[in-house]
C-alpha cells in the first residue's frame, strides 16, 4: 500500500484537531506526528482539561507516537502543528529526534522556533530539526482569531 500524504493534507488533520480543542474550551491547537506518510500520533491542546501544563498538542502527539512505536525516539518522523511551538515543545522535538517540523502560523510572543528564541538552530544541539512554516497559515490564523474573538464576546 502506498500512502500519499502532503503537507497540506497533514496540516488539515492538525486543523481538524485544533477545532476539537477549541470546542473543549482549550486554545485551538492541533498536532500530528507522521512516519512514512502514516499518522502515528495525534494531539490536541489540553492543559486545562488535563490539569497539566505540559499537555500541549505537540507533547500529546509525541507521547502517542512514542507509545505506538514503543520508543521515545521518533527518528525520521515529522510533526505538523497549527501554531509555532513554544520552548518546551521545541525541546521535546529535539529530544524525540523529530526530523522535520511543519507549522501553520507564527506565535510572535511565545514561538520559540522562528519568532523569538530560534531554539532549533542553536549551536551544540545533538539533533537538528528541519523547519517548514506557513502551511495553511491563513486557516490556522483564522481558527485562533475566531476562538479568541468568541472568548472576548
Amino acid at each position: 500500500m502506498t500512502v500519499v500524504a502532503t503537507d497540506e493534507t497533514l496540516m488539515r488533520e492538525a486543523l481538524r484537531l485544533a477545532a476539537t480543542a477549541g470546542a473543549a474550551g482549550e486554545v485551538p491547537i492541533g498536532a500530528v506526528v507522521v512516519l512514512d506518510g502514516v499518522i502515528i500520533g495525534r494531539g490536541v491542546n489540553r492543559p486545562i482539561g488535563a490539569r497539566d501544563p505540559s499537555a500541549h498538542a505537540e507533547i500529546v502527539a509525541i507521547r502517542q507516537a512514542a507509545a505506538y512505536l514503543g520508543n521515545y525516539r521518533l527518528t525520521g518522523s515529522q510533526l505538523y502543528v497549527t501554531l509555532e511551538p513554544c520552548a518546551m515543545c521545541a525541546g521535546a522535538l529535539v529530544h524525540a529526534r523529530i526530523a522535520r517540523l511543519v507549522f501553520g502560523v507564527r506565535e510572535p510572543r511565545a514561538g520559540a522556533v522562528v519568532s523569538t528564541a530560534q531554539l532549533l538552530c542553536r549551536p551544540g544541539l545533538n539533533h537538528i530539526v528541519q523547519v517548514g512554516e506557513g502551511v495553511l497559515a491563513a486557516e490556522a490564523q483564522r481558527v485562533l482569531q475566531d476562538f479568541f474573538r468568541g472568548r472576548r464576546a
